[in-house]
Order: structure tokens, then C-alpha cells, then sequence
């Protein structure tokens, strides 16, 4: 399912960039030849990548005014269909989702947003991602753009990271249906295992804690 949308501004005289409008909503995209290519994002999660790949860069962003709420899920929702539209075109050799900080292969960003606009799950590894900190912790990326928390998965060496990415995709798809947490909540995760959290730091953060 590709996202309609007509192009309705082109400035050719200020950097070379479009306006694209879709579903009454407006994004610029930036970078377009002959101008100059965006700022490249450089190293960040991968997935199904060897490593971030090399070339010149197009940006697509919501329209200044739609910035205060471009974490809106119909502002995500219309960002990241015409972004699989753009992946979708040749010679593209990376999709790379800026809040999770996250390059992807063009045809897994195309086949999950697609999916999801056909009313499949949210494309939570993807949109979001894990990190790792030194102590074995575990972070998510780019949930906070969506509801103002983020995941924080305590040290678990029973825990294998394929695990956490599971019971992750499950709180994120869950939060993004009730909104931020703002009181402690246990609950059964995909596996049976028990999960507890709670928010932290002032709220900023779910801390997630796993048991068998």
C-alpha cells in the first residue's frame, strides 16, 4: 500500500528541495539534485546492513509547522509511507529512521511500513531500536519521539537479546495504543516470561524487569 501524494512546491532557487503533500499533511525534502546532498547520519544501528552505506544523502522531514508534532502517529504514519515510496526507487542503498537512529535495507523499511499501514503491528524494530550500554543494560531509541518515555531493561544474563527484542516490540506496540505509563504495571510477555515496570527518572523512562 503506497501513500498518494502530490508534489506541491518546488524551490529551486533555496537548496533544491520539494514540498510533498500527502493525506493533508506536508513534508520537505531536502537534498535533491542539483543542490546539495543532506548531512550524512553516519554509524547507528543496523539491520540488515553490514555497516551504513556510503553516498549522497535526500532527507525527508515534516514541514516546519508540523514540527511540534511530528511524533503524531498520523504525521508518523505519512512520514514513513512516503519514505518506503522513496526507498522504493533505484539505486537507493539504505532507509535510515532518525529518532531510532537506525539504517535499515530499503525493502525491509518498505515491506514493514507497508505493512503496518495495512493495519499490521506497528514496525517497532525499525522505528525504534535497542542499544546496549556498557553494563549489559538494554536502551530503546526513538520511543520517546512517540510517547516521551523510553525502555530500560535492566542487566539479565538469562535473558538472550533475541528475548528483550520480543518482549521490547510487545511494550512498544502496547504503549503506543494507552500512551506514556505513569504508574507501575507487571504483565505476561510473548514468552511467559514476568515482566515488571516501572517509570523512572522523573518518568523519562520505563524500567523493564524480567523473571522466568
Amino acid at each position: 500500500m503506497d501513500l498518494q501524494f502530490t508534489i506541491s512546491h518546488i524551490a529551486e532557487d533555496d537548496g533544491n528541495w520539494a514540498e510533498l503533500l500527502a493525506g493533508g499533511l506536508t513534508f520537505d525534502c531536502r537534498g535533491l539534485a542539483p543542490g546539495r546532498a543532506g548531512v550524512h547520519p553516519g554509524k547507528a544501528a543496523l539491520l540488515g546492513l553490514p555497516d551504513a552505506p556510503a553516498g549522497e544523502v535526500v532527507t525527508l522531514e515534516p514541514s516546519p509547522h508540523l514540527a511540534e508534532g511530528g511524533g503524531l502517529l498520523p504525521v508518523v504514519r505519512a512520514l514513513a509511507g512516503l519514505g518506503a515510496q522513496l526507498a522504493g526507487m533505484p539505486g537507493v542503498l539504505g532507509a535510515y529512521w532518525r529518532p531510532a537512529h537506525c539504517w535499515m535495507t530499503p525493502k525491509y523499511f518498505r515491506g514493514v511500513v507497508q505493512d503496518w499501514l495495512k493495519g499490521g503491528p506497528f514496525p517497532a524494530l525499525g522505528l525504534t531500536s535497542l542499544q546496549q550500554a556498557r553494563d549489559g543494560a538494554m536502551v530503546s531509541v526513538g520511543l520517546d519521539y512517540l510517547i516521551g518515555q523510553e525502555l530500560f531493561f535492566l542487566p539479565n544474563r538469562r535473558l538472550a537479546p533475541a528475548a528483550v527484542a520480543r518482549i521490547a516490540v510487545r511494550l512498544v506496540n502496547d504503549l503506543l495504543a494507552t500512551g506514556p505509563l505513569r504508574e507501575p504495571l507487571e504483565l505476561t510477555g510473548p514468552e511467559g516470561e514476568r515482566v515488571a515496570i516501572k517509570p523512572i527518572l522523573g518518568g523519562r523512562q520505563l524500567q523493564v524487569t524480567v523473571a522466568p
